[in-house]
């Protein structure tokens, strides 16, 4: 629930993005998402291993998301799709608002870092 006890949705998620410079609101898969740089940070996670309801969060490094897991497997899981990737998943019905914005936050810091997609590589001097 958010502070202001409403039930939390991508809606939210949004709203939440919304606040953080470079935010897109777009798609992934179809799914909603958000992006900054092109690069897509948070999503509605849709593989059929996902539970009903759940957020993918790129996050900073695995290490990161070993430390959710020990520290609320309630609220985050990951499941065999998403193991390559720093990803958590988020069950939107159990995260709290406050720990809601700082996930956000660190995975639109963590994927605003990386070169904007689309940009020509540059070429390397021989």
């Amino acid at each position: 629930m958010t502070s202001t006890g409403r039930k939390i949705t991508f809606e939210t998620v949004r709203e939440i993005g919304a606040q953080l410079p470079g935010t897109e609101v777009s798609t992934a898969y179809g799914s909603p998402a958000l992006k900054v740089n092109g690069r897509l940070y948070a999503c509605i996670a849709i593989n059929k291993q996902a539970e009903p309801n759940s957020l993918a969060v790129f996050l900073a490094d695995f290490e990161q998301r070993e430390a959710l897991l020990a520290e609320d497997p309630g609220t985050y899981y990951v499941k065999p799709h998403y193991e390559g990737y720093p990803v958590v998943l988020v069950r939107l019905a159990c995260v709290t608002g406050d720990a809601l914005k700082d996930l956000l936050r660190g995975a639109h810091r963590a994927v605003s870092r990386k070169p904007p997609m689309g940009r020509p590589a540059t070429k390397r001097r021989r």
